[in-house]
């Protein structure tokens, strides 16, 4: 089942104050919905779903989108892990004011049997962190690697939702190859920001590499004009 949001996602994001627990009211029941319709697009089969979160362009918002919709899971009692895939400009570890290293690189590379990379995000005892670690020269050569689907699957008794921040589908090939490994895909769209081609375009590369894409979540929508506003998408793009 895709997700289909029948209101706005409320997701108005400044950084400040609006992470876990310090989000206002209306951001947290936005990320509420998002939880509950990403829960129900999932069957009962999967021990475990991992989740791939992206956008068309920097500046979306997809970082701060992926840590609170992890956490909002991990506020049901699940275990959850998030982990930083965008490791030519990682932002989770800023947001959470974590170190950035030893992370997700160090473990592709060879340099960390991955025992070491797993930190506490700090903000929930159910959600765990593996920040991008140091920048490496050749992302898209280590995200492609073997290493990472066999990292995700030893990982995945542990956790019952995996999150996995992708850098934006218009800048690099990493989100594409990475979809190959996640359960489903969600876009993150910036109100007023993306235009409809570009939108269009990451949706056409995720559905030519065979990526679930199970919905948009529509980040920094105007609170006033559009909470209660409806819209509707029809063959996968906003109208």
């Amino acid at each position: 089942m895709k997700l289909n949001f029948k209101k706005k996602q409320n997701l108005r994001l400044d950084r400040a104050g609006t992470i876990g627990k310090d989000m206002n009211f209306a951001a947290m029941e936005a990320y509420k919905r998002l939880r509950t319709n990403l829960m129900f697009s999932f069957s009962g089969d999967e021990a475990c779903h991992v989740v791939g979160v992206t956008s068309s362009l920097r500046g979306e918002g997809k970082s701060t989108t992926s840590m609170n919709l992890a956490y909002t899971i991990a506020e049901t009692g699940k275990r959850v892990l998030i982990i930083d895939a965008d490791m030519r400009l990682p932002q989770v570890h800023e947001i959470l004011g974590i170190k950035q290293s030893p992370g997700l690189s160090n473990v592709l590379v060879g340099e960390s049997n991955g025992a070491n990379i797993i930190q506490a995000s700090g903000i929930h005892t159910g959600l765990h962190v593996i920040t991008a670690g140091d920048i490496s020269p050749n992302p898209t050569e280590l995200l492609a690697s073997r290493r990472l689907a066999n990292m995700i699957e030893a990982l995945k008794p542990r956790y019952d939702y995996i999150v996995v921040d992708l850098p934006p589908v218009d800048a690099v090939a990493d989100a594409l190859i990475v979809s190959a490994l996640t359960s489903g895909m969600v876009i993150v769209v910036r109100q007023n920001y993306v235009e409809k081609s570009v939108l269009a375009n990451t949706v056409r590369q995720l559905r030519y590499h065979k990526a679930n894409i199970l919905g948009f979540v529509e980040n920094y929508a105007d609170e006033e004009k559009t909470y209660y506003k409806k819209y509707y998408k029809k063959d996968g793009y906003y109208r």
